[in-house]
């Protein structure tokens, strides 16, 4: 059996495992005894749920870490069909990130197929807190575990095949909550509501004006409160998702979003902050030989890499300064929805790019 066959198989299995968002375990146990199975040595769990696993090199004086986060954006009743339609396979979190967790089956079976040992050690990981308000946290574990004594780390994507994340998009997330003492609708009309208040704030916020270059965004995500329609809404939140390529533009337009915040303070009406997801910014020079092994990587399958930034879990390593990439092993679309699908033919192409990427890194 071809490996793209069997990474494919693996990854069926996977996808069939619900992992939301702090949710991860079941599938992380599968990982965990699949690593076992494989032979793998040092397999651990840790405190946060990353599972580990060590394949030793000529020599174990450096190693890498190959990663792959475990968790979905999808809550745990998601219907999880899988469907295949000529060269696509269709089915909820099958690129992002089945696929990129199946990937790293597929390294380890490239290289006992081609008895490959590389000369230091490498270390595959599928961590958690990925997506949403997970902030990284498994990535963060993992960069806290190895640090600078790792010679690179590469994170793998299911789909965003010849893209090469070598940019770290700064993200910062609030959640704002308004609270006001609420009431009848007709009989207390005139007292303040809690989301009358919160869509003149949003209002508020999406005017502020953001530079294009850098490229900086503001989005409000999610809107709740209220009682009943007849109810003047005593509370009402909101989540709100701040993004720039400029690390400055970021702390610049978080300030602008803190001060409007407390700002619409005033008698009866409490607004109220706080943080819920921090990504730091972080980035290595195209002209970095890590890149440059990607894109000859890219380039040796027939086709042209892109070099670009994005928020992934390389965020973490490269905020520290480590060499740190993000490559996807096919193309797809429908990411985090239910229609999402990969291509089935450009796996081939994704495994020999990973590969390759592998093969030189030692060299950085």
């Amino acid at each position: 059996m071809k490996i793209s066959d069997r990474i494919l198989d693996i990854c069926k299995v996977i996808q069939q495992v619900p992992a939301p968002t702090f949710h991860e375990h079941e599938r992380a146990t599968f990982v965990y005894e699949q690593f076992e199975k494989e032979g793998l040595t040092d397999v651990l769990l840790d405190a946060v749920g990353n599972v580990y696993g060590y394949i030793p090199g000529e020599s174990d004086d450096k190693f890498i870490v190959v990663s792959a986060h475990l968790d979905t954006v999808f809550p745990i009743e998601t219907d999880l069909s899988l469907r295949e339609d000529g060269n696509k396979l269709y089915g909820a979190g099958i690129g992002d990130k089945s696929l990129g967790v199946a990937g790293l089956f597929g390294l380890l079976w490239v290289m006992q197929e081609q008895e490959i040992k590389f000369p230091g050690g490498i270390w595959l990981v599928a961590n958690v807190c990925e997506e949403g308000l997970g902030d990284l946290n498994g990535m963060r574990e993992i960069v806290k575990k190895f640090g600078g004594d790792a010679h690179a780390y590469l994170i793998l994507e299911g789909t965003a095949y010849r893209q090469i994340y070598h940019r770290g998009l700064g993200v910062k997330r609030y959640e704002v909550k308004v609270n006001t003492e609420g009431g009848h609708s007709w009989g207390d009309y005139g007292k303040p509501s809690a989301i009358h208040e919160i869509a003149k704030f949003i209002s508020s916020i999406t005017d502020i004006e953001i530079p294009s270059i850098p490229r900086t965004s503001i989005n409000v995500g999610i809107i709740e409160g209220g009682t009943s329609i007849n109810t003047i809404a005593p509370e009402a939140r909101i989540e709100i998702d701040l993004r720039s390529e400029g690390s400055r533009e970021l702390r610049d337009l978080a300030a602008k979003v803190e001060k409007a915040v407390d700002d619409k303070n005033r008698e009866g009406i409490k607004f109220s902050r706080k943080v819920i997801g921090d990504r730091p910014s972080g980035m290595i020079p195209e002209e970095h030989a890590l890149v440059k092994i990607a894109r000859d990587a890219v380039l040796a399958q027939g086709d042209e890499p892109v070099c670009t930034i994005g928020s992934t879990d390389a965020n973490i390593p490269l905020s520290f300064g480590y060499p740190a990439i993000t490559v996807g092993l096919t193309t797809g679309g429908g990411v985090h929805t239910i229609h999402e699908y990969i291509d089935i033919a450009p796996l081939e192409k994704g495994i020999s790019q990973m590969l390759e990427i592998v093969k030189n890194i030692w060299t950085i």
